[in-house]
Protein backbone atom coordinates (compact mmCIF):
# COMPACT_ATOMS: atom_id res chain seq x y z
CA UNK A 1 0.00 0.00 0.00
CA UNK A 2 1.35 3.42 -0.92
CA UNK A 3 1.78 5.53 2.17
CA UNK A 4 0.31 9.03 2.26
CA UNK A 5 2.46 12.12 2.37
CA UNK A 6 1.28 12.71 5.95
CA UNK A 7 3.15 9.55 7.00
CA UNK A 8 6.36 11.56 6.64
CA UNK A 9 8.14 11.82 10.00
CA UNK A 10 9.75 15.19 10.61
CA UNK A 11 12.45 16.42 12.95
CA UNK A 12 12.56 20.17 13.52
CA UNK A 13 15.95 21.75 14.07
CA UNK A 14 15.07 24.99 15.78
CA UNK A 15 12.13 26.12 17.89
CA UNK A 16 11.89 29.81 17.04
CA UNK A 17 9.09 31.81 15.43
CA UNK A 18 9.02 30.03 12.06
CA UNK A 19 9.68 26.54 13.43
CA UNK A 20 6.90 26.94 15.98
CA UNK A 21 4.30 27.96 13.41
CA UNK A 22 5.42 25.43 10.81
CA UNK A 23 5.61 22.48 13.20
CA UNK A 24 2.13 23.21 14.54
CA UNK A 25 0.75 23.53 11.00
CA UNK A 26 2.21 20.17 9.98
CA UNK A 27 0.97 18.59 13.21
CA UNK A 28 -2.58 19.81 12.57
CA UNK A 29 -2.39 18.25 9.10
CA UNK A 30 -1.54 14.85 10.58
CA UNK A 31 2.22 14.74 10.07
CA UNK A 32 4.23 13.05 12.82
CA UNK A 33 6.70 15.43 14.43
CA UNK A 34 9.28 13.02 15.80
CA UNK A 35 11.51 15.47 17.64
CA UNK A 36 12.38 19.10 18.21
CA UNK A 37 15.96 20.26 18.71
CA UNK A 38 16.83 23.64 20.14
CA UNK A 39 19.86 24.88 22.05
CA UNK A 40 17.53 26.13 24.81
CA UNK A 41 15.52 23.55 26.73
CA UNK A 42 12.57 25.85 27.41
CA UNK A 43 11.99 26.49 23.70
CA UNK A 44 12.51 22.87 22.67
CA UNK A 45 10.20 21.56 25.39
CA UNK A 46 7.44 24.09 24.73
CA UNK A 47 7.24 23.32 21.02
CA UNK A 48 7.65 19.57 21.50
CA UNK A 49 4.78 19.43 23.98
CA UNK A 50 2.48 21.30 21.61
CA UNK A 51 3.09 18.78 18.80
CA UNK A 52 3.47 15.59 20.87
CA UNK A 53 7.16 15.19 20.05
CA UNK A 54 10.36 14.35 21.86
CA UNK A 55 12.92 17.08 22.31
CA UNK A 56 16.64 17.49 22.83
CA UNK A 57 19.23 20.21 23.28
CA UNK A 58 22.10 17.94 22.23
CA UNK A 59 22.91 17.87 18.49
CA UNK A 60 24.34 14.37 18.88
CA UNK A 61 21.01 13.16 20.27
CA UNK A 62 18.95 14.18 17.26
CA UNK A 63 17.03 11.15 16.00
CA UNK A 64 18.55 9.20 13.11
CA UNK A 65 15.53 7.75 11.34
CA UNK A 66 13.21 10.63 10.40
CA UNK A 67 12.27 10.98 6.75
CA UNK A 68 12.73 14.76 6.68
CA UNK A 69 14.72 17.24 8.76
CA UNK A 70 13.58 20.86 8.64
CA UNK A 71 16.26 23.29 9.75
CA UNK A 72 14.88 26.63 10.91
CA UNK A 73 17.87 28.32 12.51
CA UNK A 74 19.51 31.71 12.25
CA UNK A 75 21.55 31.96 9.07
CA UNK A 76 24.73 32.43 11.12
CA UNK A 77 24.21 29.09 12.89
CA UNK A 78 23.69 26.99 9.77
CA UNK A 79 27.26 26.58 8.55
CA UNK A 80 28.48 25.72 12.05
CA UNK A 81 25.80 23.18 12.97
CA UNK A 82 24.98 21.42 9.70
CA UNK A 83 28.07 19.15 9.61
CA UNK A 84 27.33 18.01 13.17
CA UNK A 85 23.61 17.51 12.61
CA UNK A 86 23.85 15.63 9.32
CA UNK A 87 26.54 13.14 10.35
CA UNK A 88 24.99 9.68 10.47
CA UNK A 89 21.76 11.03 8.97
CA UNK A 90 22.98 11.56 5.42
CA UNK A 91 20.27 9.43 3.78
CA UNK A 92 17.36 11.56 4.96
CA UNK A 93 15.94 14.60 3.20
CA UNK A 94 17.29 17.84 4.66
CA UNK A 95 15.78 21.27 3.99
CA UNK A 96 16.35 24.72 5.40
CA UNK A 97 13.81 27.53 5.62
CA UNK A 98 16.06 30.55 5.02
CA UNK A 99 15.30 33.08 2.33
CA UNK A 100 18.86 34.30 1.87
CA UNK A 101 20.84 31.04 2.16
CA UNK A 102 21.55 29.15 -1.10
CA UNK A 103 20.51 25.53 -1.47
CA UNK A 104 24.07 24.40 -2.13
CA UNK A 105 24.95 24.89 1.56
CA UNK A 106 23.94 21.20 1.74
CA UNK A 107 26.31 20.10 -1.01
CA UNK A 108 28.79 17.49 0.19
CA UNK A 109 26.90 16.89 3.43
CA UNK A 110 23.82 14.92 2.37
CA UNK A 111 22.49 13.31 -0.79
CA UNK A 112 18.89 14.60 -0.68
CA UNK A 113 18.30 18.22 0.13
CA UNK A 114 16.40 21.37 -0.66
CA UNK A 115 14.72 24.50 0.62
CA UNK A 116 11.25 25.01 2.11
CA UNK A 117 10.65 28.76 2.41
CA UNK A 118 7.28 30.09 3.63
CA UNK A 119 7.32 33.83 2.93
CA UNK A 120 5.57 35.39 5.89
CA UNK A 121 6.36 37.15 9.14
CA UNK A 122 6.08 34.78 12.11
CA UNK A 123 5.77 35.22 15.86
CA UNK A 124 5.39 32.49 18.46
CA UNK A 125 2.56 34.41 20.10
CA UNK A 126 0.44 34.55 16.93
CA UNK A 127 -0.41 31.47 14.87
CA UNK A 128 -0.98 32.06 11.18
CA UNK A 129 -3.17 30.38 8.58
CA UNK A 130 -0.86 28.73 6.07
CA UNK A 131 -3.55 28.37 3.39
CA UNK A 132 -2.78 31.82 1.97
CA UNK A 133 0.96 31.88 2.65
CA UNK A 134 3.14 31.43 -0.45
CA UNK A 135 5.65 28.62 0.02
CA UNK A 136 8.71 28.52 -2.23
CA UNK A 137 10.54 25.23 -2.64
CA UNK A 138 13.75 24.13 -4.31
CA UNK A 139 15.10 20.60 -4.56
CA UNK A 140 18.42 19.09 -5.55
CA UNK A 141 16.62 16.83 -8.06
CA UNK A 142 13.26 16.98 -9.84
CA UNK A 143 12.08 14.18 -7.56
CA UNK A 144 12.95 16.13 -4.41
CA UNK A 145 11.29 19.25 -5.81
CA UNK A 146 8.13 17.29 -6.58
CA UNK A 147 8.07 15.81 -3.07
CA UNK A 148 8.54 19.21 -1.43
CA UNK A 149 5.76 20.68 -3.58
CA UNK A 150 3.47 17.87 -2.48
CA UNK A 151 4.33 18.44 1.17
CA UNK A 152 3.86 22.21 0.83
CA UNK A 153 0.50 21.73 -0.88
CA UNK A 154 -0.88 20.08 2.26
CA UNK A 155 -0.45 23.46 3.98
CA UNK A 156 -0.91 26.09 1.30
CA UNK A 157 -2.71 26.66 -1.98
CA UNK A 158 0.16 28.88 -3.14
CA UNK A 159 3.21 26.70 -3.79
CA UNK A 160 5.98 27.76 -6.16
CA UNK A 161 9.39 26.59 -7.24
CA UNK A 162 12.10 29.23 -6.89
CA UNK A 163 15.83 28.89 -7.28
CA UNK A 164 18.33 30.33 -4.83
CA UNK A 165 18.74 33.63 -6.70
CA UNK A 166 15.00 34.17 -6.96
CA UNK A 167 14.53 33.34 -3.28
CA UNK A 168 17.32 35.72 -2.30
CA UNK A 169 15.53 38.53 -4.18
CA UNK A 170 12.21 37.53 -2.62
CA UNK A 171 13.77 37.82 0.81
CA UNK A 172 15.18 41.26 0.00
CA UNK A 173 11.76 42.44 -1.22
CA UNK A 174 10.15 41.01 1.92
CA UNK A 175 12.53 42.99 4.13
CA UNK A 176 11.34 46.19 2.45
CA UNK A 177 7.67 45.22 2.54
CA UNK A 178 7.59 43.83 6.08
CA UNK A 179 10.55 44.60 8.34
CA UNK A 180 11.12 48.16 7.18
CA UNK A 181 7.37 48.87 7.19
CA UNK A 182 7.05 47.56 10.73
CA UNK A 183 9.96 49.76 11.78
CA UNK A 184 7.99 52.73 10.46
CA UNK A 185 5.14 51.64 12.77
CA UNK A 186 7.58 51.58 15.69
CA UNK A 187 8.80 55.11 14.90
CA UNK A 188 5.22 56.34 14.50
CA UNK A 189 4.28 54.73 17.84
CA UNK A 190 7.12 56.56 19.56
CA UNK A 191 6.09 59.92 18.09
CA UNK A 192 2.53 59.35 19.27
CA UNK A 193 3.62 58.22 22.72
CA UNK A 194 5.67 61.39 23.12
CA UNK A 195 2.42 63.33 22.61
CA UNK A 196 0.20 61.11 24.78
CA UNK A 197 -1.62 59.56 21.86
CA UNK A 198 -2.31 55.81 21.50
CA UNK A 199 -0.90 53.83 18.58
CA UNK A 200 -4.28 52.27 17.80
CA UNK A 201 -5.52 55.55 16.29
CA UNK A 202 -3.32 54.63 13.31
CA UNK A 203 -4.77 51.14 12.83
CA UNK A 204 -7.59 52.15 10.42
CA UNK A 205 -5.02 54.01 8.30
CA UNK A 206 -2.62 51.05 8.37
CA UNK A 207 -5.38 48.60 7.48
CA UNK A 208 -6.66 50.69 4.56
CA UNK A 209 -3.13 51.18 3.23
CA UNK A 210 -2.65 47.39 3.20
CA UNK A 211 -6.09 46.76 1.65
CA UNK A 212 -5.48 49.22 -1.18
CA UNK A 213 -2.56 47.27 -2.64
CA UNK A 214 -4.86 44.27 -3.09
CA UNK A 215 -6.66 46.34 -5.74
CA UNK A 216 -4.11 48.95 -6.85
CA UNK A 217 -0.43 48.81 -7.65
CA UNK A 218 1.77 50.31 -4.90
CA UNK A 219 2.51 53.23 -7.19
CA UNK A 220 -1.19 53.91 -7.74
CA UNK A 221 -1.87 53.64 -4.00
CA UNK A 222 0.86 56.13 -3.01
CA UNK A 223 -0.35 59.40 -1.46
CA UNK A 224 1.09 62.08 0.79
CA UNK A 225 3.23 65.21 0.66
CA UNK A 226 6.31 63.47 -0.74
CA UNK A 227 4.41 62.25 -3.82
CA UNK A 228 3.43 65.79 -4.85
CA UNK A 229 6.59 67.20 -3.26
CA UNK A 230 4.72 69.68 -1.07
CA UNK A 231 7.75 71.55 0.25
CA UNK A 232 5.77 73.53 2.83
CA UNK A 233 4.50 70.38 4.55
CA UNK A 234 7.79 68.52 4.20
CA UNK A 235 9.83 71.40 5.64
CA UNK A 236 7.36 71.82 8.50
CA UNK A 237 7.64 68.12 9.35
CA UNK A 238 11.43 68.35 9.26
CA UNK A 239 11.30 71.32 11.65
CA UNK A 240 9.10 69.30 14.00
CA UNK A 241 11.81 66.62 14.01
CA UNK A 242 14.60 69.10 14.81
CA UNK A 243 15.32 67.29 18.07
CA UNK A 244 15.38 63.89 16.33
CA UNK A 245 18.21 64.04 13.76
CA UNK A 246 17.93 60.31 12.98
CA UNK A 247 14.21 60.62 12.23
CA UNK A 248 14.89 63.74 10.21
CA UNK A 249 17.28 61.75 8.05
CA UNK A 250 14.79 58.89 7.63
CA UNK A 251 12.00 61.32 6.74
CA UNK A 252 14.15 63.18 4.23
CA UNK A 253 15.46 60.03 2.53
CA UNK A 254 12.06 58.40 2.27
CA UNK A 255 10.42 61.56 0.96
CA UNK A 256 13.09 61.87 -1.70
CA UNK A 257 12.78 58.19 -2.60
CA UNK A 258 8.97 58.39 -2.94
CA UNK A 259 9.18 61.43 -5.17
CA UNK A 260 11.93 60.00 -7.39
CA UNK A 261 10.21 56.61 -7.66
CA UNK A 262 6.97 58.18 -8.86
CA UNK A 263 8.57 61.00 -10.89
CA UNK A 264 11.72 59.53 -12.45
CA UNK A 265 13.94 61.97 -14.32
Amino acid sequence: MKRSIEDTSIVFIGAGNLATNLAKAFYRKGFRIAQVYSRTEASAKALAQSVEADYTTDPAAVKHHARMYIVALKDSALAQLLPVLTTGREQALWVHTAGSVPMDIWSGLVGHYGVFYPMQTFSKQREVDFKEIPIFVEGCTPEVSAFLKEVAATLSGKVYEADSLQRERLHLAAVFACNFTNHMYALAARLLQQNNLPFNVLLPLIDETARKVHKLSPGEAQTGPALRYDENVINHHLQMLAGEPRLQQVYRLLSQSIHEEEHPQ
